[in-house]
């Protein structure tokens, strides 16, 4: 007994520096993404990006509270000043432009791929496409809704999201099939309900 308690008391302290070190690299690696520059398509109010594929996957291998907190990390270091968006993009601006709804947006995808696989028995490659598919639809969800405030026609917004989807789509996909890959590789690496079952 007397030899147990102290190991399980070193556990509880490595687990925050552990949650802590994986929120900062996912964040850098969101940042790494940013160095890829957007592409404008005609009429496109913001820009085609990788750097949405950040916030799905830190959903879908860190849960959703590491997962979530990686995204909040890497915005606030963007509204800080530090150019991490796609384009060298930083500050407060970018919280205002067309965009400023799919940033926001990135942290309830985040979320939302995270609790979904937090909540599956096992992050199967169809769970991770259900998850990641969701990330997708809720981050469309909140920034359609600010990029049609911002440009003042809700019909043209609709239009120009339809450009972003075949690319999304193909995100999805491949954010799913890395996630599973790692899942399987290293299946204890992802906190989920099923692990906390009687």
């Amino acid at each position: 007994m007397s030899d147990s308690t102290p190991q399980r008391s070193a556990t509880r302290h490595r687990q925050p520096a552990a949650d802590l070190a994986r929120i900062v690299v996912f964040a850098a690696f969101i940042a790494v993404l940013g160095t890829f520059p957007g592409i404008y398509l005609a009429g496109a109010a913001a820009p085609i990006v990788l750097q949405n594929l950040g916030p799905l996957l830190s959903g879908s291998l860190l849960g959703p509270r590491r997962g979530t907190a990686s995204v909040v990390l890497f915005l606030t270091l963007v509204a800080l000043g530090l150019p991490l968006l796609s384009g060298g993009r930083g500050g407060i601006a970018p919280f205002f432009g067309p965009s400023a709804g799919f940033l926001f947006g990135w942290i309830l995808s985040a979320l939302v791929v995270g609790l979904i696989v937090f909540l599956s028995r096992k992050p199967t490659l169809p769970v991770l496409l259900v998850a990641n598919l969701a990330g997708i639809a809720v981050d469309y969800l909140v920034g359609l809704p600010v990029m049609a405030a911002v440009i003042g026609d809700f019909r043209a917004a609709g239009i120009a999201m339809l450009r972003y989807v075949p690319g999304d789509l193909a995100k999805v996909v491949v954010v799913s099939l890395v996630a599973a890959a790692v899942h399987r590789a290293f299946p204890n690496s992802t906190p989920r309900k099923a692990s906390t079952a009687r």
